[in-house]
């Protein structure tokens, strides 16, 4: 038996995926893009877990995009299905959408951290996160105009709104590379580290964003992407609805009475 293409430990409060085919720079097959729809549908439906880190296994690639041997002629129906995973992803198409994220259904944050190459649906990944850490040595790019394709996981939606619109222009349709400098001046990454630190980077960031209060942490990713776009007094009711619900918690009561006491707080997501 092969390793699965994707590995996702669900144990909250983080809950961890890696893309796992570093032999193909962790390119997405059937597999993957199956499995990762999954995973996502299970932290969903997982309120205890509160941050998600996602990452790519191996040192050269987060994830190099959709597999072009494998994944594109199968959605071209360029080959025929190979097998259950083939099979699931033409009966269900729309699992491309919920793995990539390309959704506002996400309540969870998303922490991507990255090293070396993550190109086309592997820079949409990045797109769809919350927090970005990656290496000194990454490279990111939308490059799917270069195989007469268009970044349609998200893509073209998310980068000219997350950085200035001529850069974005350039990057999509010149499908150029990214260098990790050059992400970070842009905003469009967190942090930049060297390689080895990467993982640890992200796993602190994780571990402080958990240690928030859950229900909080959802309701303001919650606003962010319901809001985006809206009039200024149509968001600030987006965000009006969301301090209700948060307002009514035993979160809120907990977080103001534990810093009375002196003493970290213990938040049940209610």
């Amino acid at each position: 038996m092969s390793d699965p293409a994707l590995l996702f430990d669900a144990t909250p409060p983080i809950a961890r995926i890696t893309l796992n085919r570093p032999d193909k720079r962790n390119a997405l097959d059937a597999e993957m893009v199956v499995r990762l729809a999954d995973a996502w549908a299970e932290v969903v439906a997982t309120p205890a877990i509160r941050v998600v880190l996602i990452t790519g296994a191996g040192d050269a690639a987060f994830c190099a995009g959709a597999d072009l041997a494998t994944l594109i002629p199968l959605l071209t129906r360029g080959r025929p299905p190979a097998d259950e995973w083939d099979e699931r992803l033409l009966a269900q198409p729309r699992l491309m959408n919920q793995a990539l994220l390309r959704t506002t259904e996400m309540p969870t944050p998303v922490i991507a951290a990255v090293r070396g190459f993550a190109l086309a649906g592997g820079t949409e990944l990045v797109l769809a996160s919350d927090l970005r850490v990656v290496s000194d040595d990454a490279r990111l790019g939308l490059t799917e105009v270069r195989r007469g394709l268009i970044p349609a996981a998200g893509g073209t939606v998310r980068l000219p709104r997350q950085i200035p619109r001529a850069r974005a222009a350039e990057l999509l349709l010149l499908g150029d590379h990214l260098a990790a400098a050059d992400a970070l001046a842009l905003g469009l990454v967190n942090r930049v580290v060297p390689g080895p630190e990467v993982l640890a980077c992200a796993e602190e960031l994780a571990e402080r964003m958990a240690a928030n209060g859950p229900l909080a942490l959802r309701k303001i990713k919650e606003v962010m992407l319901r809001s985006e776009g809206l009039p200024l007094a149509e968001a600030f009711g987006v965000e009006d609805d969301a301090a209700r619900v948060v307002m009514r918690s035993d979160d809120a009561k907990e977080g103001p009475r534990a810093f009375a006491e002196k003493r970290p707080p213990r938040f049940t997501g209610t």
